[in-house]
């Protein structure tokens, strides 16, 4: 299968390493991946903002750039940016009144998933082949959770993982706190939903708190490392590919 990466910005700028762990990943199950160089923001950060008709034009973009008919599949690392192209690239469409973009949009969002959602619910795949000797805690991010409903699509990739511990985080679809500016515009409440979310993953004794999405790993891994707790963060996709 011809598969597209689309590391999305923030890992692209922050954590390149999710991005390659998932062509690493892709790659070892026999796809070929590409990564069209001239991609950009999906526009998330200017919708989830208020600034919906600044991220019209990212949109038409984002299917100019991605919509090659080759292109069988268009995979993400990010569970929050392949939210944003399946609910809210539609409503950007109405509110330019642009036919020709929602036509676009409705071509193109059947073939954009999340890593997990591709791997597990798309090809069938539960087992990567990967290794990982470690305690590990898993993170449902909200947009995976509550968006693109992910279910235990990511429990069950990690389930496969060959000597991992894999321990139940309490209170686990809690949100961190990030929300994007959320984290900015109100900094004292995103300050105490963290602080819970730390304790949470902390009364675990995990070595590792994984999840799908960067952004709140990097909330959280912040946190972890302000407290110097000892516990890393890593996105599940560089846990898939570790061998």
């Amino acid at each position: 299968m011809r598969v597209a990466l689309f590391i999305t910005c923030l890992n692209d700028t922050m954590a390149p390493e999710a991005g390659r762990a998932t062509v690493e990943i892709l790659e070892r199950l026999g796809h070929e991946v590409v990564f069209p160089e001239a991609q950009t923001c999906c526009g998330q950060m200017h919708a989830n903002s208020g600034y919906q008709t600044q991220a019209v034009p990212l949109a038409r973009r984002f299917v100019r750039i991605f919509g090659d008919p080759s292109l069988q599949a268009i995979v993400s690392p990010s569970a929050s940016c392949v939210g944003m192209v399946h609910d809210q690239y539609p409503r950007l469409a109405q509110l330019a009144d642009d036919e020709d973009l929602a036509q676009r949009v409705a071509e193109i969002t059947p073939r954009v998933f999340e890593l997990s959602q591709f791997l597990v619910d798309e090809l069938g795949v539960e087992d990567v082949g990967a290794v990982f000797p470690h305690r590990v805690t898993y993170h449902p991010t909200c947009h995976g959770l509550r968006g693109l409903k992910l279910g235990d699509a990511p429990l069950k990739l990690l389930r496969n993982v060959r000597d991992i511990d894999l321990v139940e985080l309490p209170e686990a679809t809690t949100c961190c706190g990030f929300g994007g500016t959320f984290a900015v515009k109100n900094a004292d409440t995103s300050a105490a939903m963290l602080s819970d979310k730390l304790r949470a993953v902390l009364d675990t004794g995990a070595d590792v708190c994984t999840a799908g999405d960067s952004s709140c790993l990097l909330h959280i891994g912040g946190g972890l490392s302000r407290q110097r707790a000892g516990v890393r963060t890593m996105h599940l996709a560089e846990i898939l590919a570790a061998r």
